[in-house]
């Protein structure tokens, strides 16, 4: 696609006014957020010096969505997303108050850190697949492949400077001070929703979906469920997700081990890698954002998903700052390359009736595969060293990547064009 083409497809589609408003709160909010997450990270080393803490601390951040993330997506396809988003975003900037509040006191222990976090990613859990079917209705439908990219290079735009302002308060002053920081960066979302909720107050629902049907809430679950499964592309597609989710993508909860223990650095050396992690994915998601059209989606998410196992054998190949840095950014780049083109094929292959309910099996993938990944290889990081579960975990992705591979015209037959169920 020329240049000029791809711009103006970013431009047309920040220039829809709900969204474009959406894009500023959220990624406002989402620096916030992610000072907050390095900070926990550093904060659990700082306590604890164990890599099954670090481990276990991710855990309680990602994994609640294993459980709830499937009751958010029926609310998001029964509720008013928008109102969803706003309850969760004011009991996630509750938390960061309490959270602030009681590190400065010197209240924290890791076992405290711990339920806090917990609760923090149940809030998220439940939200996310709000977040997430909430875009489709901000822009039209030509526009939301880039609608997607666009919210993953804000995502990893926050991704660099949220570390990077974490890094220089955790150094200058108390990591306390970061999490009022994500504390005070929510209100820039909430505002945000309060004016597109009252210029368009049909925002938070999907106007394709038609009226929801009166059935329980596990019966809804289970539809939901059944739908991406029995789905020739999105079920494949989201079990390579699973895999990949678990095997490679801890690598970013368990950077403070990396940070400390093999790099031999501290706070500003964990900052650094976050923030390079960022920069590659921001350049990913830039050229994603300036492509069009569905043709090619499904090859971009696998040879993504092999890139995604060669970055990151190369990072814990090595000790040396010189070459892990490379490879973090390597790694940025195609992981959002894979997850910006799942995420697409998703939105753009599942019926609006079961959208909410397949995105938060999308999202609970997301967030709780790292989760036990993380879990898993802090634990035999702490025998054995970071680097050599890690390692085995880019394999065991890889071998999964080739028994998809070999049913990508049956993918690419069943995703590649209109939104339509099996």
């Amino acid at each position: 696609m020329p240049a000029a083409t791809g711009t103006r497809a970013i431009l047309r589609t920040l220039g829809n006014p709900d969204y474009g408003l959406y894009t500023l709160g959220n990624g406002v909010s989402l620096v916030g957020m992610w000072m907050q997450r390095v900070s926990i990270g550093w904060l659990t080393w700082e306590l604890t010096h164990s890599g099954t803490w670090l481990g276990a601390v991710a855990f309680a951040d990602l994994f609640p969505s294993v459980f709830i993330g499937l009751i958010g997506g029926v609310a998001a396809d029964r509720l008013d997303r928008v109102r969803v988003i706003m309850v969760c975003q004011g009991a996630a900037m509750l938390l960061a108050v309490l959270l602030g509040a009681l590190t400065l006191a010197g209240q924290v222990t890791p076992e405290l850190l711990f339920a806090l976090v917990f609760v923090g990613g149940v809030v998220i859990g439940f939200n996310q697949p709000s977040r997430l079917a909430l875009v489709p209705s901000l822009v039209p439908r030509e526009n939301l492949t880039t609608a997607v990219a666009i919210n993953s290079i804000v995502f990893n735009i926050a991704r660099f400077i949220g570390p990077a302002i974490a890094g220089l308060v955790i150094v200058a002053s108390d990591v306390a001070w970061a999490f009022f920081a994500n504390a005070a960066s929510y209100l820039a979302l909430l505002v945000a929703l309060m004016v597109i909720r009252r210029r368009n107050p049909g925002a938070g629902r999907d106007q394709g979906a038609g009226p929801a049907a009166r059935t329980g809430v596990f019966a809804d679950i289970g539809a939901g469920l059944g739908y991406a499964v029995r789905h020739p592309g999105i079920g494949p597609l989201l079990a390579l997700h699973l895999v990949a989710s678990i095997m490679v993508r801890p690598i970013l909860e368990l950077l403070p081990g990396f940070a400390d223990t093999v790099f031999r650095g501290g706070a500003d050396t964990l900052a650094a890698l976050t923030s390079t992690v960022g920069v590659g994915a921001i350049v990913g998601g830039w050229l994603l954002a300036r492509r069009s059209g569905t043709e090619g989606l499904v090859a971009l998410v696998l040879w993504s998903s092999a890139a995604i196992s060669v970055a990151v054998l190369a990072f814990v190949a090595t000790d040396s700052l010189w070459v892990g840095i490379p490879a973090a950014a390597a790694l940025g780049a195609v992981m959002v390359a894979s997850g910006v083109g799942l995420q697409t094929v998703v939105q753009l292959a599942v019926t609006p009736a079961m959208r909410g309910r397949v995105l938060s099996l999308h999202g609970l993938i997301f967030r709780g595969g790292p989760a036990i990944g993380a879990l898993a290889m802090g634990a035999a990081g702490d025998l054995v060293g970071l680097r050599l579960p890690v390692g085995i975990g880019a394999v065991v992705a890889l071998a999964m990547l080739v028994v998809v591979a070999l049913r990508a015209r049956s993918i690419r037959a069943a995703v590649e064009g209109p939104a339509a169920g099996p």
